[in-house]
């Protein structure tokens, strides 16, 4: 039985084929999924789904644990945002949002109490919460982080934001991953045993760590927002998801483990969302249950050139050209040479390679675009 299912927008490269075959043949792997926007990171592939019976691999959930995305239409026309009202935006984003670290001024006093009352396995874990933890939480990050505000068909102005764990997942994971276990394949845990356990209750500490983030990011928005403009979110209209976590599902009748790296829960009817690439247009989607992708889809257009391809091939021009529609903090320009649309794949082939998982059911078009150098 062919145990790898795909939904590519074309050929894989031999790099990205060898890696996918590398972790199916592990015995314990019953089933996995690849997704359009599939690509190399590291030693491993974004954009895969691997359901296993009883071993859990970091590799297949990765660093960023529990990074996601978070929708949410304000009650205001697209028109609100300007180049006059962007700038100003832009402005308070930098001070209240940082990428990196709030400052004492800025930072929240103590993390929420569904942080605070869970206990992290390792004691390093604990002091770096401490240390890290509340300074970074509604912190934005870098790399292909984003807050952007966008339109819909009916000229309603929406916000999309995309981040995750921040330094504590990257911790969590690298402190595990010197504890797995390893046999010629990719380091894992047996779910029964001490460490699994430990690794599975830290990354679920970790997923919430990331949705925590989001909504802090949320919050300051909304005041931002009432500030600026008087205007406020509909949180009836709030959708949100992540691409980066491990869970306990029924896949034929049989519970597994599903790991997703890069990829969502796409289950029948379930809201997500499918940003494009900086400048170009995302979407809301409903999942169509597939099960043979494992309920998955994809999380994103999906990286076609690396970072250091898209430095080399593209200059500041080209950046304001592929960028002119797009409000962005233009002192960033050679940094954004690393997230220009044509360093990803075109979102309507992804979309397209997809229609199988997903049903569009709103197009967005980014105004403006808040990322970090």
């Amino acid at each position: 039985m062919n145990k790898i299912s795909s939904w590519t927008c074309e050929p894989l490269p031999l790099n990205v084929t060898r890696r996918i075959e590398r972790m199916a043949a592990d015995d314990d792997v019953v089933r996995m999924a690849i997704m359009p926007d599939v690509h190399l990171a590291a030693d491993y592939c974004v954009g895969t789904v691997v359901a296993t019976k009883s071993r859990i691999f970091p590799h297949a959930i990765g660093g960023d644990i529990g990074c996601g995305m978070l929708a949410i239409r304000a009650n205001a026309d697209a028109s609100l945002i300007d180049d006059q009202s962007g700038e100003t935006l832009l402005a308070m984003l930098r001070r209240f949002v940082p990428t990196n670290r709030h400052s004492r001024e800025t930072a929240v006093d103590s993390l929420p109490a569904t942080l605070r009352n869970r206990t992290l396995s390792d004691f390093r874990l604990e002091k770096m919460i401490q240390r890290d933890g509340r300074v970074q939480l509604g912190t934005l990050g870098r790399g292909n982080h984003f807050l952007e505000f966008q339109r819909d068909e009916v000229g309603a102005l929406w916000l999309m934001l995309h981040t995750g764990s921040r330094a504590m997942g990257q911790a969590i994971n690298a402190t595990h991953l010197a504890l797995a276990e390893k046999d010629g394949g990719f380091p894992f845990f047996e779910d029964d045993s001490d460490r699994g356990q430990n690794y599975w209750n830290d990354v679920a500490w970790a997923a919430e760590y990331a949705r925590q983030n989001r909504r802090a990011i949320l919050k300051v928005v909304e005041t931002i927002f009432d500030a600026m403009f008087g205007v406020e979110f509909d949180d009836g209209s709030l959708i949100e998801t992540d691409h980066n976590h491990l869970r306990r599902e029924i896949v034929d009748g049989t519970s597994v483990w599903v790991h997703r790296k890069g990829a969502q829960s796409a289950e029948d009817g379930l809201p997500a969302i499918v940003p494009g690439s900086m400048g170009t247009a995302s979407y809301h989607v409903e999942g169509r249950g597939c099960t043979a992708a494992l309920n998955s889809s994809s999380h994103g257009a999906g990286r076609r050139l690396t970072r250091t391809a898209a430095r080399s091939q593209t200059t500041t021009r080209e950046v304001r050209r592929q960028l002119r529609d797009v409000i962005f903090d233009q002192r960033l320009e050679r940094a954004m040479r690393e997230e220009v649309p044509s360093a990803y794949w075109d979102i309507r082939r992804v979309m397209k390679a997809q229609k199988e998982l997903v049903k569009i059911t709103r197009k967005l078009t980014p105004l403006l675009s808040y990322k970090g150098a």
